[in-house]
């Protein structure tokens, strides 16, 4: 059941001037997801009342990375205080606890939130749970003043801090869970009066203080709560999230013969007892089961792999594919949007582009579904059991019926019957002595 007291605000109007892009930061990717869309994912669990994306007018793009969540805009960039100010109404009729995370921080886990809002919650209610973390340099990050108590006194920006200040390894990741009631109130008190001329949402919690209210602090680890701001970073998040899936994996039950050159995707699913070879790189959209084994080189995106299956090396697996149990899908093999059935066999350089393969068929090398006329594309089916000889081209829509053997060599283009031998190919015709004659006649030229 949706959570009826609990919603999110994400921060997502910066516009990324260190990435040198056309793109909005928030829509860069890390293991073929956007970071809002990592931020969404984690999210998702806690079934929050509703989730409102803070963007700059003009990102079209993000606001369908965020549907069917709302957006509202921040027309100038005036700071995080300003920034969740700009959501207020959206949460006009709403009094529950309000979270605020930051799109372009793409790690913060799902059970870390569930524990700031337990926090939040707590019989001592806190008006203000700020996630803390303790990074190897905290340079640059606001630092987290705690009281005798061991409760959050105040949030002071590393530009604004003393000496002893800075000396303080707790930093601000900026993540806080506030609660509604009295949100808006605090967002009302704040000035621009400070070093960078902003709008500090992390003020609100000296407000929160002076209004008697606790204010309290959760820590995770700070590569939880590592952000990207440029291209570099980008590339530290991506090294983060592929080293986790790859650890993930094995754990899980898989064999990676060279981890480090295997990339996931953010949403790759692997069984138990997979063999992964190195240089295997997984689009989105990928399940593979128990028992199945990708080999050397493979590139797979939008496919189901059953179990047994046998995939590569240098196979190329596009999307809406699914193979079946015990397949073989050899080398310099290209599926798309193809239904390889079990035990079926394609070993050596073939396209089969919207294709339906019946089990235990047998494709030769070469061989090639034409689905695409210039126009539209067609689906061609080759039947349970039927064998299709080597450098065979297929021409959409055709159907090859089950058990039916093509002659190598031949342009197919119409149907098989099932059981049937089918030849289409020029008749050989062979001219005995020619080559003797033709010899001669070239070094009588030569002479």
């Amino acid at each position: 059941m949706p959570d009826t007291k609990a919603a999110a605000i994400v921060l997502a109007a910066g516009k990324g001037t260190r990435m040198k892009s056309k793109l909005p930061k928030v829509m860069h990717r890390i293991a073929g997801r956007t970071l809002i869309g990592h931020v969404l994912d984690h999210l998702a669990p806690l079934k929050l009342a509703r989730v409102i994306a803070v963007i700059a007018p003009g990102m079209d793009d993000v606001t369908k990375e965020v549907a069917p969540h709302g957006i509202v805009f921040q027309a100038k960039q005036l700071g995080t205080g300003h920034a969740v100010g700009s959501a207020r109404e959206a949460f006009k009729d709403f009094s529950g606890d309000i979270l605020v995370v930051y799109g372009d921080t793409p790690f913060v886990a799902t059970v870390t939130l569930q524990r700031m809002f337990k926090r939040r919650r707590e019989p001592d209610n806190p008006a203000i749970v700020v996630l803390g973390m303790r990074p190897v340099d905290p340079t640059g990050y606001g630092r987290l003043v705690l009281g005798s108590d061991g409760t959050l006194d105040r949030i002071v920006e590393h530009k604004d801090a003393t000496e002893a200040e800075r000396a303080i390894g707790l930093a601000n990741s900026g993540v806080m869970a506030i609660d509604g009631s009295v949100v808006w109130s605090l967002i009302d008190r704040l000035d621009n009066k400070n070093a960078k001329g902003e709008f500090y949402l992390t003020d609100i919690v000296a407000f929160a203080r002076k209004d008697g209210r606790r204010c309290a602090v959760v820590e995770a680890p700070a590569e939880e709560l590592l952000g990207v701001n440029s291209r570099s970073e980008l590339a530290a998040a991506e090294a983060l999230f592929q080293t986790r899936a790859r650890i993930a994996a094995m754990e899980n039950g898989a064999t990676l013969t060279d981890p480090a050159s295997v990339f996931f995707a953010a949403d790759t699913k692997v069984g138990r007892d997979v063999v992964i070879g190195p240089n295997v790189q997984f689009g989105l959209g990928v399940e593979i089961a128990d028992d199945a084994e990708i080999r050397a080189f493979c590139h797979i995106e939008g496919a189901k792999i059953e179990s047994g299956a046998i995939i590569g090396p240098f196979a190329r697996i596009r999307p809406r594919t699914t193979i079946g149990a015990g397949a073989h899908v050899g080398n310099f093999i290209e599926l798309k949007a193809t239904e390889f059935g079990a035990g079926a066999k394609a070993n050596h350089v073939s396209y089969l582009g919207d294709s339906t393969i019946g089990a235990k068929a047998n494709i030769g090398a070469g061989t090639i579904v034409c689905n695409y006329d210039g126009v539209t594309k067609s689906r061609s089916t080759i039947g349970a059991g039927a064998f299709v000889g080597s450098d065979s081209v297929l021409v959409s829509p055709v159907t090859v019926g089950e058990g039916a053997y093509v002659a190598a060599g031949s342009v197919i283009t119409h149907d098989v019957p099932p059981d049937a031998l089918a030849i289409a190919r020029s008749q050989q015709t062979d001219k005995p002595g020619w080559a003797t004659k033709f010899r001669a006649m070239k070094s009588k030229k030569k002479d």
